[in-house]
């Protein structure tokens, strides 16, 4: 299979459901669910006034009140996508009926704590689906991990994501009232993507920093080192308030802002940029590059990016999942808890130093 192939696409579809209107909902979900041929059939939100105007975008009915939505979704065998912010994500999930399908905003929950609360409501409410970690769709994280199967590079050993931009945090209101942010909420991406390639870390050494430009939210710069037995490493690293020129309106790099992943091999590299970062939400274009064994640079065709295209993979995903044409999927409820175990022990670190991070469960 080529690595800008598409995954299958379901035997059946399901209407899909949306809790929340915010700017995520408008700028990716609903471009890339339209762009796949998925049918949004319904949206809530607190300002109907917002969800009205996504669901004319959409061609969906907008709904006054939760409760009517999830009625609705129920009575067309639909699936919920649940984008809200994570202090709305508890008591969402408890009022989803038993056994339902959803795709949940990622984090799952602002700690472990709360995440162990989440899990141990969709255990008990058995519902099925996943935590929306999106990169692991982006088309070039499918086609790295391709090349990687394939043996283009050898064996992992070296693992890098370095974010140097001015991201637009006044988009998300929500944020000025969380205590933690920048990992929580973006490098979480990264990490996840780490532990999705090499598997759970060994050690974890984290710092995190706020900003003057911006003192109404909590960390805005985090570094993170990961080590993997002797031989692995990931290191993770961001910067939000670069204010240099950056790119042209081609996609060119005629500045130093950075949006890119690193994956060095025993026999090979690999490096991606993802263009999302350095002009949020519009971007630039991803790219992906190869050297074999010291090679010259190829360059890997890429089907599309992954804003708002890799939305399309969660959601595929669910709807793989509700028509049973899969037992399994990427970011479910279990494995997002690991994530956040590993999030959690980020900001253990960057309070005491260097940590092991809490086992699975």
């Amino acid at each position: 299979m080529s690595p800008s192939t598409p995954p299958p696409f379901p035997s059946a579809l399901r209407p899909i459901y949306v809790i929340g209107a915010g700017s995520i909902v408008h700028d990716a979900h609903l471009p890339a669910y339209a762009n796949a041929g998925f049918h949004v059939a319904g949206i809530f939100d607190l300002d109907l006034a917002r969800a009205t105007k996504l669901a004319h975008i959409a061609g969906a009915t907008p709904f006054a009140s939760r409760a009517e939505l999830i009625d609705a979704c129920v009575a067309s065998g639909g699936v919920f996508d649940v984008a809200l912010p994570p202090a709305a994500a508890a008591q969402t999930l408890s009022a989803l009926p038993v056994g339902s399908h959803l795709i949940m905003q990622k984090p799952f929950g602002r700690d472990l704590a709360e995440a162990t609360r989440l899990l141990e409501t969709v255990r008990a409410r058995r519902l099925r689906g996943a935590v929306n970690f999106q990169l692991r769709y982006a088309p070039a994280v499918e086609a790295a991990r391709a090349l990687i199967a394939s043996g283009a590079i050898g064996e992992i050993l070296d693992f890098e994501f370095r974010v140097v931009c001015r991201m637009p945090w006044e988009t998300w209101p929500f944020l000025k009232t969380m205590p933690r942010m920048e990992i929580l909420m973006h490098s979480i991406h990264y990490l996840d993507l780490a532990r999705s390639l090499m598997g759970e870390p060994e050690r974890v050494w984290s710092a995190i920093a706020s900003h003057p430009g911006a003192t109404d939210i909590a960390e805005t710069r985090s570094t993170s080192v990961m080590t993997f037995g002797a031989t692995q490493r990931a290191v993770v690293s961001t910067f939000h308030h670069h204010h240099a020129p950056g790119g042209d309106e081609a996609g060119n790099d005629t500045g130093h802002d950075a949006s890119h992943m690193r994956i060095e091999g025993t026999r090979g590299t690999l490096v991606a940029r993802l263009g999302v970062n350095l002009d949020y939400p519009r971007g630039r274009p991803d790219t992906l590059e190869l050297s074999r064994d010291g090679g010259a640079w190829e360059s890997i065709a890429l089907r599309s990016n992954w804003f708002p295209h890799a939305f399309e993979g969660p959601m595929r995903s669910l709807q793989l999942l509700a028509a049973g044409d899969v037992q399994t999927i990427h970011s479910e409820f279990d494995d997002a808890w690991r994530t956040m175990a590993l999030v959690e022990t980020c900001y253990k670190s960057a309070a005491a130093g260097e940590c092991v991070p809490e086992l699975p469960r």
